[in-house]
């Protein structure tokens, strides 16, 4: 999920309780923080964009509404337009509908954030009207629970995936691969989608298991050719060839699990490639791949080398119908072959 995170660090009295927050929201990667005037020194402790809070009047044009009556819900709503941000602060929000206040902000240029005080809320505020807020102020004084909320929100749906037959096999000329080194550790069965197509990604698997001619790098996706898809969040795809250091991915296993991650580098080389292709009975599906042993395709009970790949093997992709433009899914009929 593409949404902000912040924590509320101006609750507690005791300065050093505050410093406490902002540190373990520092160690959880959230990188803004509300704090009190006085607390700018808070800058020190690691790379943090800090909001003073002067009555509710933040830094950087963001107010705090705090919703109690449906009075406030007005005040709150004509600020749509008028403010870079505005964060949504209620104890009860059966009295406020949150609906009211996230089709209001919509297109309008104002950002709306809402105040969680545990993780539950934060999914709820996340998934309300479909789109949801675009972020989420964590608000309690427990250090402790803080990593829960950096979970959710780097959190994505699950994906559904399917059985194909592989059809063939073909060495190809040399091409541009990428390998894609990542800031995550992956097991044995965990990779990325990709494909020539975005009807149909591929499960290739990470460099997770050791092969008796190199070692592991479980961080690494041997993903294919310059030009397939490789998934990211929010449904997008992007191609692997535009893929740079600090790009969010789509981490994906077996069970159609995800985890978000990023890019940490991507290696582009020229290597020999093979072309695979495979069917889900209707439809014939593709993409281009290294041809080495250590590239493998995820399959329902394990993972296969491309190297030892065969007719009728079965492997794990994620199908979808319509097109893409610029990324993003759209309700269009594109054949692409």
């Amino acid at each position: 999920m593409d949404k902000e995170i912040w924590i509320r660090a101006d609750k507690p009295d005791e300065k050093e309780k505050r410093k406490e927050l902002v540190l373990s929201a520092l160690e959880s990667g959230i990188g803004k923080a509300i704090v009190r005037p006085g607390d700018e020194d808070f800058a020190s402790l690691g790379k943090v964009e800090l909001h003073v809070n002067n009555d509710g009047e933040l830094d950087g044009g963001y107010e705090i509404v705090a919703l109690r009556t449906p009075e406030d819900q007005d005040r709150a709503m004509a600020m749509a337009g008028k403010r870079n941000g505005v964060i949504l602060d209620s104890s009860d929000w059966t009295v406020i509908p949150l609906e009211n206040l996230i089709a209001k902000f919509r297109n309008s240029g104002t950002k709306v954030l809402a105040c969680a005080g545990d993780t539950e809320q934060a999914k709820l505020y996340m998934q309300t009207l479909e789109k949801g807020v675009d972020g989420i102020v964590v608000s309690t004084n427990d250090p402790n629970k803080i990593r829960a909320f950096a979970d959710v929100i780097s959190s994505t749906d699950d994906v559904e995936l399917h059985e194909l037959e592989i059809l063939d096999l073909r060495n190809i000329e040399m091409g541009d691969r990428v390998c894609v080194d990542t800031i995550s550790m992956m097991v044995p069965g965990e990779g990325m989608l990709i494909g020539s197509q975005a009807s149909c990604l591929f499960l290739v698997q990470s460099e997770s298991e050791d092969n008796g001619y190199v070692a592991a790098r479980p961080f690494r996706v041997n993903a294919g050719a310059v030009h397939a898809y490789v998934l990211g969040p929010e449904g997008r795809t992007r191609y692997l060839g535009e893929l740079k250091s600090g790009d969010p991915v789509v981490l994906v296993d077996r069970s159609g699990k995800t985890r978000i991650s990023s890019v940490g580098r991507c290696k582009i080389e020229q290597r020999p490639l093979v072309l695979m292709t495979a069917t889900d009975g209707e439809r014939t599906y593709s993409t281009i791949l290294q041809n080495a042993e250590t590239v493998r395709i995820v399959g329902p009970t394990g993972s296969i080398s491309v190297s030892a790949l065969k007719k009728g093997d079965k492997v794990l992709a994620r199908l979808e119908s319509g097109g893409r433009h610029f990324g993003m899914k759209i309700d269009e009929t594109i054949r692409e072959i």
